[in-house]
């Protein structure tokens, strides 16, 4: 199979294209193919002529967004529809991935949100992200949109450079106290389960919107506890509000995913948060991280 993947140095990507080594990979990065000129992606894409098409790009510089929202709304809904096309063009499958951050997740719910919960996102990066769903959505019928949510790999976010589990653990090397909010809930999830997961879904051909994240939620204080734990460092770290660190874009301060159609589609969940965590943790200097 020939597989185009686009935003082939995210931490998503990386593992993904070690669980699809086996197929003929065709790599991409904003670089070689800006993703917002459709023209050179239809080109792109009829000279290649993949049967899948993986979407690993994004922007996601949250706060950035607020004040410059262009370059997010290029990559965010305007690449996917772009892709979208070309995928039509030569009849590949495309998957998109999209953020748990298209809710707006009060603190007072407590039920993780379905593929059936209508989005209302808090920040431009949210809606840039949900009117991309919906222009791959409205383009193409062979297509996947699978959100994630708190994703960490050892490749780490292009666009920050590292992720939660590295940064946390460099902070606390450092010895300083630290502060992490408790008033914000997610789901930490491991691109490897998402990328482990991927092709069963694809198999299936059951096209449409899927959640794909780790099983359980927790704080993002909870989250930091964790990883000092299973690391075994010591730490002194706080719970606090999120108002101790303002921000310019608005968080969902409840953003769990609910896998409900994964399981529908007959697949199985993804591993718990933290035994997926505890596995990353272990292969943290096999994979570069010292």
């Amino acid at each position: 199979m020939k597989i185009l993947i686009s935003g082939h140095l995210g931490q998503l990507a990386t593992d993904l294209k070690s669980v699809l080594a086996q197929h003929t990979l065709i790599l991409t990065e904003y670089e070689d193919l800006p993703l917002q000129d459709g023209p050179r992606v239809l080109a792109f894409v009829q000279a290649h002529a993949p049967d899948l098409i993986l979407n690993c790009a994004a922007y996601n510089r949250v706060d950035d967004a607020e004040d410059t929202p262009e370059p997010a709304i290029a990559a965010n809904t305007i690449a996917p529809r772009n892709l979208a096309l070309a995928a039509r063009a030569v009849d590949a499958t495309l998957v998109h991935f999209s953020t748990d951050y298209v809710f707006d997740g009060p603190l007072t719910r407590t039920a993780p949100f379905t593929e059936d919960d209508t989005p209302c996102p808090r920040s431009v990066y949210g809606v840039s992200k949900l009117a991309g769903e919906q222009m791959v959505q409205s383009t193409w019928h062979k297509s996947f949109i699978c959100r994630v949510c708190g994703l960490y790999g050892y490749a780490g976010s292009r666009d920050k450079g590292s992720n939660f589990v590295e940064t946390m653990i460099a902070l606390a090397r450092q010895g300083k106290p630290l502060k992490v909010v408790a008033d914000q809930f997610l789901t930490p999830t491991s691109t490897l389960d998402v990328a482990l997961a991927l092709p069963a879904l694809i198999a299936t051909e059951n096209y449409g919107l899927y959640h794909m994240t780790s099983a359980g939620h927790c704080s993002w204080h909870e989250f930091a506890r964790a990883i000092f734990d299973l690391a075994a460092i010591p730490v002194d770290l706080t719970p606090v509000d999120s108002s101790a660190f303002p921000t310019k874009a608005k968080r969902p301060a409840f953003s769990v995913l609910d896998n409900r159609n994964l399981r529908a589609a007959g697949l199985p969940d993804l591993p718990h948060w933290r035994e997926s965590l505890s596995a990353y943790l272990q292969g943290r200097a096999a994979n570069g991280r010292a």
